[in-house]
């Protein structure tokens, strides 16, 4: 149960993050570098932010540093955070679903996929360290 709070945490405490994120790359950034370039300049802020954002949860909730813990808070946050993509995604832009999922296909959606699947393993990639506050 504390994975799941935790990883219920790390998404939202994330995705508040990315949210703001998200508008200077669109807004800014996009326009003068290109969808991929906005993509891979706003990509270490939000993987650092992740980063400590996901150590923080953990300590907080005192996930366990088994893997199963671990793997359980990434799966439930990276699990949030696709489903509030497609959500804000279909009824804050209107795009179909499938619209969505063929976004993943272009170099920007595929550097910005891979981005969350990191998201989603920083749990288990900071085991080791994540005990420390």
């Amino acid at each position: 149960m504390r994975a799941l709070k935790a990883g219920g945490a790390y998404f939202a405490s994330v995705f508040a993050v990315g949210f703001m994120l998200g508008a200077v790359r669109v807004f800014l950034l996009e326009p003068r570098l290109g969808a991929l370039g906005a993509v891979l300049t706003e990509t270490p802020f939000i993987l650092t932010a992740s980063w400590f954002l996901c150590r923080h949860w953990v300590h907080r909730f005192k996930v366990p540093p088994d893997n199963a813990a671990r793997l359980v808070m990434g799966l439930c946050a990276f699990g949030l955070l696709l489903m509030a993509e497609f959500v804000l995604s279909r009824y804050g832009f209107g795009r179909a679903f499938s619209d969505q999922l063929a976004a993943y296909a272009t170099p920007a959606g595929a550097a910005g996929l891979i981005g969350q699947v990191l998201f989603g393993l920083f749990p288990l990639l900071q085991k080791p360290s994540a005990q420390k506050p």
